[in-house]
């Protein structure tokens, strides 16, 4: 008995040790965990750990090679691998997960030694640097990477190139990115194989999430090459960072500090409006149904009953259709930019004098989004054999993807975004003035 106790205790403390220290929390506000445990400062962070935000929670980890992984807010990632040798440099090993949200790599020495072992995954991409500072955006769907310092190379999983693999994913699909434009970033959504390169970008990771204050500020590779003709790092050591990375009480109101901001996105010099990059987007995430007969078609209930479950909000109910969007959307809210939609689907149909309703076809549609105003104009044509309307509503989009429109033209059209960068529209409409004639049904978007 005594011999099984202390093997099995030597099993217990060999295990323990193999979960080498990557690093420790110098920083914490709001809720966020580390290892399912609320974060605390200075508390180690284990290979295999998960850290976790939520919608106030700020987690920066200093690496046991002096780098930093930070997170935002509602973010989580895990740290797989973080084995440092620093006799054999050769040896050393990091891999860090970015299950969702927003968080910014900083690599540390160990790092900078062994690039060729260094792994940053997401959902849907792997990411090796060639450089220092890089942030990173994603979710189940869609990843978006910009940089701050140095350089990365992205590639989808495919081939040889999966998430259990180690190191950057080198070959024909892969794209570099480096630092110098700001508006630069890469793109790759789930399916796809070679990431997309969005110049004169609008829409930057950080901006979903900004960074606090306090954040370590990188410099840009132009303002290098005017100091020194050359590219270099940032510095690790909080002492020697425009803003100190220091060890503060959180009891107690940060203190004010006003950095520059880390890869800003660019003013528009002209008033014109900045059209959004065009997106691929993946199977239809706004969903519809009928919860009545409409024009003779049945109810949809499989619909009705998925919109119904946990896994979809609260839906939008106008006239006789309902529809709804996943609780955990993959779109992206733009912050600046416009775009016009093209309508790919739609069902409807009319009633004259409160007789029986027939079914109607919808042409001539326009979708027009000022994501930096909010609002929204839309129009469209309703025919049928009883007669004609035409649809005029405008409204406004809702931080989280809504439609809501106002009664403008005689009509009420509420709807939802979705998609990768907002690339679809669903919206049901109603025709509200004329007893006579009304017209009712639901319309599908796409970018």
């Amino acid at each position: 008995m005594h011999r099984l106790l202390l093997t099995l205790g030597l099993s217990l403390f060999s295990a323990a040790a193999l979960a080498a220290q990557a690093g420790h929390v110098v920083f914490v506000v709001g809720k966020a965990e580390v290892g399912a445990r609320p974060a605390r400062l200075d508390a180690a962070v284990q290979e295999g750990d998960e850290l976790s935000t939520g919608a106030d929670g700020y987690i920066y980890m200093k690496t046991v090679d002096n780098g930093f992984l930070i997170l935002r807010p509602n973010s989580k990632a895990r740290v797989t691998t973080y084995h440092v040798d620093t006799v054999n440099p050769a040896n050393t090993r990091v891999k860090l997960e970015l299950l969702s949200g927003v968080a910014r790599s900083i690599s540390g020495a160990a790092v900078k030694q062994a690039r060729q072992n260094f792994r940053f995954n997401t959902p849907v991409a792997a990411i090796g640097v060639r450089g220092t500072d890089f942030i990173v955006y994603t979710n189940q769907q869609s990843s978006w990477v910009s940089v701050v310092s140095g350089g990365v190379v992205m590639s989808g999983f495919a081939g040889a190139c999966g998430p259990e693999g180690s190191g950057p994913c080198e070959g024909s699909a892969s794209r570099e990115l480096f630092a110098g434009r700001p508006d630069a970033m890469l793109q790759i959504q789930r399916g796809q194989v070679v990431p997309q390169l969005l110049n004169n970008s609008v829409i930057a990771p950080e901006l979903n999430v900004p960074p606090r204050s306090d954040e370590p500020v990188g410099k840009s590779a132009a303002a290098h090459a005017q100091v020194s003709g050359a590219l270099t790092d940032i510095s690790l050591d909080p002492a020697k960072n425009p803003v100190p990375l220091a060890i503060k009480d959180t009891s107690k109101a940060p203190d004010v500090v006003v950095p520059p901001v880390i890869s800003p996105v660019p003013v528009p010099v002209s008033p014109a409006p900045i059209p959004l990059p065009v997106v691929e987007n993946g199977p239809p995430e706004v969903i519809w149904g009928r919860w009545q007969s409409v024009a003779g078609v049945a109810p949809d209930q499989a619909t009705l009953d998925k919109i119904n479950s946990s896994a979809y909000t609260r839906p939008i109910t106008v006239g006789s259709y309902v529809l709804s969007r996943p609780v955990n959307p993959s779109f992206v809210m733009p912050h600046e930019g416009t775009a016009s939609f093209a309508l790919i689907g739609a069902e409807a149909s009319m009633q004259q004098n409160g007789g029986a309703q027939v079914a109607a076809d919808v042409s001539n549609g326009r979708l027009d989004i000022d994501f930096g105003a909010r609002t929204f104009a839309t129009s469209l044509q309703v025919s049928s054999s009883v007669g004609q309307v035409g649809i005029n509503a405008k409204g406004s989009v809702t931080q989280q993807g809504g439609l809501e429109g106002a009664l403008f033209g005689a009509a009420t059209v509420r709807g939802y975004l979705g998609g990768a960068l907002a690339g679809e529209a669903v919206y049901a409409f109603k025709t509200t003035d004329n007893p006579l004639l009304s017209a009712q049904g639901v319309t599908r978007w796409s970018r």
